[in-house]
């Protein structure tokens, strides 16, 4: 006979067994494709890069504007004792005047020429951003899939230790058994208790990860996600490094900013040339004395002696470095992707054999395991340890296999984002839209 507690116990294991699934169940499915397009959509960070974007597009218009015409009045030669009096002397006079700054041919182009390049810089900042974005909502969603597998994993697990425990009660009743084997299956149940407490908090944990990077209250309630097939990816690494060569925001981004530094160099270089100003005055006399008081006019150009070569040659050297540095930081950039297409290549590779492995090999013969276990314990030929050994295994390559999923997805999600291209064959949205950006200079 079971004891009241004994009985009580189990009871409620499968009350919130049979809760926590329907309460899963309930959720609807979360569509991916729908939680990428929201975060791009709402995500401030991104908003905020899309304004810096505008402000430089804006800075692009201004800089090859001319400096406002200056207009000048003023009274020439009044007499102290007299002031107004114009007639009395005839160097008295009104005069009006406007001048211009004119900088030194080619200025102007090259200014905007450099504002423009760093504006296409943030602008391909922001389809960088976009694909971080993406990552990292599709790693949150698959950590989520790999915890909730774990989570169903934990209530299957608590009704196989309940059966134990039925088993073993059964067997303690007649005389066969021990009230040890009783108390190895309560100590089971209590760590997977334990475990199903860190899973349901790591879940809220991803939960609010994945409404932060939508904006939207943490609270709000994030639905189960469906199972899925693996993609596959039939490109080679060298493809994929020359896709990432062409597509690749970042890649683009470096290329402006090397850009960005020769023009910076060739305006440094326009520095070393005088800048001008246009003047054009008119004087309006009055008759004094005996001059007629003709009205007379000046023109004239003033330009900057360019003395200071030191300054000039320390603005050649930054735009030098700036040129040097943009260049280096793209070839670190092509390093880095080589590394990151390799290392995910092979993970993928690894943990779709694992999956492989799992689903047609160790998961059937564990179970297998596992039922013979139980059939040779309830006859007394194996002792209870065996039978917890084989329900641990099973556990862990179910567990296993799920992560193994997760990490698939999550190594393709970082492929993706280091390529700049969605490699899903169903993805409708991909970056084979944007243009490429031709560099002037650029070290092989």
């Amino acid at each position: 006979m079971k004891s009241p507690i004994a009985i009580l116990t189990i009871v409620s294991l499968l009350a919130l067994s049979a809760g926590f699934g329907h309460a899963e169940e309930s959720k609807p499915a979360e569509s991916l494709p729908t939680l990428i397009d929201t975060a791009l959509a709402n995500n401030p960070e991104l908003k905020s890069s899309q304004a810096r974007w505008q402000m430089f597009v804006g800075k692009a218009r201004q800089a090859s504007s001319l400096e406002d015409p200056m207009f000048m009045f003023k009274l020439q030669n009044m007499l102290a004792r007299e002031p107004l009096v114009f007639n009395k002397d005839p160097q008295s006079a009104k005069v009006i005047g406007i001048s211009q700054q004119l900088p030194f041919w080619g200025k102007r182009a090259i200014r905007e020429e450099v504002v423009r390049y760093e504006a296409e810089s943030y602008r391909w900042a922001i389809e960088e951003r976009k694909l971080e974005l993406r990552r990292m909502v599709k790693e949150t969603y698959y950590q989520l899939y790999a915890t909730d597998k774990a989570l169903e994993i934990i209530q299957k697990n608590l009704r196989i230790i309940a059966d134990f425990v039925t088993i073993a009660e059964s067997r303690y009743s007649v005389g066969q058994g021990v009230q040890q084997d009783i108390f190895k299956a309560g100590l089971e149940k209590s760590k997977m208790l334990d475990m199903q407490i860190t899973l349901q908090q790591q879940r809220k944990s991803l939960e609010a990860n994945l409404n932060y990077l939508l904006y939207r209250p943490g609270s709000a309630p994030v639905g189960r996600v469906a199972d899925f097939e693996l993609p596959q990816v039939p490109q080679t690494a060298e493809q994929l490094r020359d896709i990432a060569f062409e597509k690749r925001p970042q890649f683009k981004s470096l290329i402006n900013l090397a850009n960005k530094g020769q023009a910076s160099h060739r305006l440094a270089q326009k520095e070393f040339y005088p800048d001008f100003n246009l003047s054009l005055e008119y004087m309006f006399r009055e008759r004094a004395m005996e001059d007629p008081g003709y009205n007379m006019f000046t023109m004239g150009v003033t330009f900057n002696l360019p003395f200071q070569r030191e300054r000039r040659q320390a603005m050649l050297a930054e735009s030098s470095s700036e040129t040097t540095m943009s260049l280096e930081e793209l070839n670190g950039l092509k390093n880095n992707i080589s590394y990151t297409i390799n290392d995910n290549l092979a993970q993928l590779v690894r943990r779709r054999k694992l999956v492989e492995l799992y689903k047609s090999g160790i998961i059937p013969q564990a179970e297998q395991s596992l039922e013979s276990a139980v059939i040779s314990y309830r006859v007394s030929k194996v002792d209870f340890l065996t039978l917890l050994d084989g329900r641990l295994n099973l556990f862990n390559y179910e567990r296993e296999l799920y992560d193994s999923k997760a990490e698939y997805m999550m190594a393709l999600a970082r492929l993706e984002a280091a390529v700049g291209f969605d490699l899903a064959p169903s993805a409708a949205s991909s970056l084979s839209g944007v243009e490429g950006i031709s560099i002037e200079r650029q070290k092989q």
